[in-house]
């Protein structure tokens, strides 16, 4: 899949990196350094390229929005021409000095950004995780119990390559419903960034959702005892025969 970045700075720069990893074409654009975009274009891999926003756009199967709000129609501008892509947002609706949401309560930056391209498909995701712990996820993929993101957006086709994009990083995708449901990921996002920024453990920081109803009880009661019996069963063989 040909991916775009539109804003290649802490989370644009990282999500578009592993992107890259992932086998996905990247082209990174809008930096305020030139530099910039083609350092990590060298650092993706040979999956990625740096590009004017508009070079980004034209002939990409997804966007994603990763600039500061106060840039967003600046991005948009450059960008050109959006219509029928996938356009993940991870920027949230924050004032000119990052302190509080400027679109909150009966809206959100997710449906102000819909509003603004209506013939995009447009998905909000990532906005609640830390930049710092991208790398980390990615790398620990083969771990048993992924962390959580949840992503919401009202086009399905759209939330199905969002969720597939989540998957590449590392993280297991928790679909929240409609786009409307930013109003609530958004300040949820800025309790992420208190706890990962505030406390006391560094910013490294993800979260999961577990299920603890019957059903999901069940099925871990069953693996658990899948696990019992392979051990059990291990035991009782021994250790293999060597072959001579």
């Amino acid at each position: 899949m040909r991916v775009g970045i539109l804003g290649s700075g802490l989370m644009g720069g990282k999500l578009g990196t592993l992107f890259a990893r992932a086998g996905h074409e990247v082209v990174f654009s809008y930096s305020r350094r030139p530099a910039t975009l083609k350092r990590l274009a060298r650092e993706a891999g040979a999956k990625a390229r740096a590009g004017t926003p508009a070079e980004a756009a034209r002939d990409a199967d997804a966007l994603l929005l990763a600039v500061h709000w106060s840039r967003v129609d600046d991005g948009l501008e450059q960008a050109g021409d959006v219509s029928g892509k996938v356009f993940v947002s991870c920027s949230l609706p924050m004032n000119a000095d990052s302190t509080e949401l400027v679109v909150a309560r009966t809206s959100s930056g997710a449906e102000t950004l819909a509003r603004k391209v209506p013939a995009a498909r447009v998905v909000s995701a990532f906005e609640t995780v830390p930049s710092e712990v991208l790398f980390r996820v990615f790398e620990g993929q083969g771990d048993a119990a992924r962390p959580s993101l949840v992503y919401c957006g009202d086009d399905r086709s759209g939330k199905r390559v969002a969720a597939g994009l989540i998957r590449d990083v590392g993280f297991d995708p928790v679909d929240a419903g409609p786009l409307r449901m930013a109003r609530y990921t958004e300040p949820f996002a800025l309790l992420v960034a208190q706890l990962a920024y505030g406390g006391k453990k560094g910013p490294e920081l993800a979260y999961r959702f577990e299920s603890f109803g019957k059903q999901a009880l069940s099925a871990r009661r069953s693996t658990h005892d899948i696990s019992r019996w392979n051990s059990a069963t291990c035991a009782a063989k021994g250790p293999p025969t060597p072959r001579e």
